[in-house]
């Protein structure tokens, strides 16, 4: 009798635990550097850079889905602090259920809330009050460490 209620109890709470999905959902999870919950399947988008593809995985957060939004874009990317690439979008980010502050790493795509920019790190950075992250480059992030200005086209990523 008491292994049934452990089983019957563990039956009926594990899908309504946080985080868990119902059967026949995606899978969400919680992404450890961000601090936002993620659903597993991935958006990319494509960063064209002096006619070189690179593939941003995006986290599914509002800021992110916003940048998407704004696409294509062409900016042009300058280095700042020998860490990052920036440049000025259009318009400002929504921010909603953003953390207030991130570390960021190597390859990590970002939005800087206070000057309402992209910004693109190709070394680690430090704890960054506004920074929210949007996604994630792979190996390709070596191009990102040109100090020249780089041009780059940003568009969603065909499947």
């Amino acid at each position: 009798m008491r292994a049934l209620f452990v089983f019957l109890a563990l039956s009926i709470g594990s899908p309504t635990a946080p985080g868990a999905a119902m059967p026949g959902e995606p899978d969400a999870q919680v992404n450890q550097r961000s601090g936002i919950q993620q659903v597993k399947t991935a958006l990319r988008i494509q960063v064209d850079v002096q006619g070189t593809p690179v593939f941003v995985t995006l986290d599914d957060n509002q800021t992110s889905r916003d940048f998407i939004a704004m696409l294509p874009l062409t900016l042009t990317l300058e280095d700042y602090a020998a860490t990052e690439k920036v440049a000025d979008l259009p318009r400002r980010l929504s921010t909603a259920g953003a953390p207030a502050a991130m570390v960021p790493r190597t390859g990590d795509v970002t939005y800087y809330a206070p000057w309402g920019n992209l910004a693109i790190f190709y070394k680690d950075g430090h704890h960054s009050p506004g920074l929210i992250r949007l996604g994630g480059i792979g190996e390709q992030v070596a191009l990102f460490r040109r100090t020249a200005p780089l041009r780059a086209t940003i568009t969603l990523a065909e499947e």
